[in-house]
């Protein structure tokens, strides 16, 4: 007798469908009505290299509608444009647990409400929606597809005075073409500089604190010293205090007039370098292009002066290259000058970063800008941690690594370090020995 098998009962169809495809279908129905101000994936999964959060936007590419999707990182925002199709299954893609990068939150901006979607560690998810005022809809309802080629936001307005003296714009505060690069580094510095004063502290940030001192060596012209004290001056609501050094006599007169000229409060230049110029305090050291070991001294500097923040632009790495040696495993690389020249770059600023580490800083070293605008495009940012939690002991039992696997005998920053200690250590002992 043929045996019966009994037909399954599938499960109704839910009412509703999850919460995620509800999230993706409010979106793309805020697409296709132009109603989009934007859709943000935040609060990362997994601490990483990966970016803080996710900004998507809609704009018109090539008269197509398209998705913008800039991804933020400590010391970059990486942008990517995306059809509306592929854009959605980016989105679709980013919020799933299962991918790396992947964020638990996302938000919808939209005309009329915002919608926001909580996914739990354990996988579940949350819909929220919030309806927004009658008042508060036309200002939040934009032109979703806007030029993609309209003039990108600057940190600086271009109809500062000082800016047609030092020759950047014309007398009708536009760009002069020539200078464009220049503003293109002007511009991405401040950016870099803005994540580094986070770690200020809030007492120095606040209303009624003091003011903000800036040393920046090896000014020349003033370029990125105006827009530093400009650009700090908008940020804080007061005026810093802004030094310049220079060598050059004749530079430091003129950018001395066009600071009085300018209204430029707290802005000083003067002549000097490393050995002449060490003041007793500051809050900020810069120091780009300064060349071999000129890097170390102002470092030291920085260091010796409780700078918070350091940035500098290191150029000219000759002092390891005559150190380096060649373990078995690179001979073959490290025979051709070019590749060693490369990596005694790399083994310097890493020795730098290590040693920062080991002074209570948290250290980076990244490209500051694309080859095609300058060839010195390397950037060490050291922002101060303060000690504790074993970062010092690790950053010193790397850096002797480093230095047995190369066979470096002497770095100039860490020869500072060590007279600097030991001059330190000498006092102490005479101060003790004293009846």
């Amino acid at each position: 007798m043929a045996r019966t098998v009994p037909t399954p009962t599938l499960a109704p169809a839910p009412e509703r469908p999850a919460p995620l495809d509800a999230f993706l279908a409010e979106a793309r129905r805020a697409i296709d009505a132009g109603a989009l101000a934007s859709i943000v994936l935040s609060k990362p999964r997994r601490a990483g290299a990966g970016p803080s959060a996710v900004r998507v936007r809609l704009i018109a590419l090539k008269g197509a509608p398209a998705l913008s999707f800039v991804a933020e990182h400590a010391t970059r925002d990486v942008t990517r444009n995306l059809t509306v199709e592929d854009g959605m299954v980016e989105v679709a893609t980013l919020l799933d647990p299962g991918h790396s990068p992947a964020f638990a939150h996302a938000t919808l901006h939209a005309a009329g409400a915002d919608t926001q979607l909580l996914v739990s560690k354990k996988g579940q998810a949350t819909l929220r929606r919030h309806e927004r005022a009658a008042g508060d809809r036309a200002a939040t309802a934009v032109d979703a597809l806007a030029r993609h080629d309209r003039a990108r936001e600057r940190r600086l307005p271009l109809d500062l005075p000082f800016l047609v003296e030092l020759g950047l714009t014309d007398a009708s505060h536009r760009l002069v073409p020539s200078m464009a690069r220049k503003w293109r580094q002007i511009d991405k510095f401040l950016e870099v500089l803005d994540h580094a004063l986070d770690a200020l502290p809030a007492s120095t940030r606040g209303a009624g604190a003091a003011p903000i001192r800036v040393v920046d060596y090896g000014a020349g012209k003033g370029y990125l010293t105006f827009a530093v004290h400009e650009h700090l001056r908008r940020r804080f609501g007061r005026a810093p205090e802004v030094t310049g050094v220079e060598l050059r006599a004749d530079l430091v007169a003129y950018c001395n007039g066009v600071a009085e000229r300018s209204g430029c409060s707290g802005l000083t230049f003067v002549e000097g370098d490393l050995r002449s110029v060490a003041p007793a305090a500051m809050d900020v050291m810069i120091a780009l292009h300064a060349c071999d070991t000129a890097t170390d001294h102002a470092i030291d500097l920085g260091l010796r002066a409780g700078a918070r923040v350091l940035v500098c632009s290191p150029c000219c790495h000759k002092e390891l290259r005559p150190q380096i040696a060649r373990p078995r495993l690179l001979s073959g690389l490290l025979r051709h000058g070019i590749h060693l020249g490369q990596e005694a770059e790399m083994v310097t600023d890493s020795m730098r970063a290590l040693l920062l580490e080991t002074c209570g800083y948290d250290a980076q070293v990244f490209e500051f800008v694309s080859l095609e605008h300058t060839s010195k495009n390397k950037m060490i940012l050291a922002k101060r941690r303060g000690a504790g939690a074993g970062h010092e002991a690790r950053a010193r039992g790397e850096l002797d690594d480093l230095k047995s696997f190369y066979g470096i005998r002497e770095q100039c920053l860490e020869t500072l370090l060590q007279r600097r200690q030991s001059s330190a250590d000498e006092v102490t002992t005479q101060a003790c020995q004293t009846p």
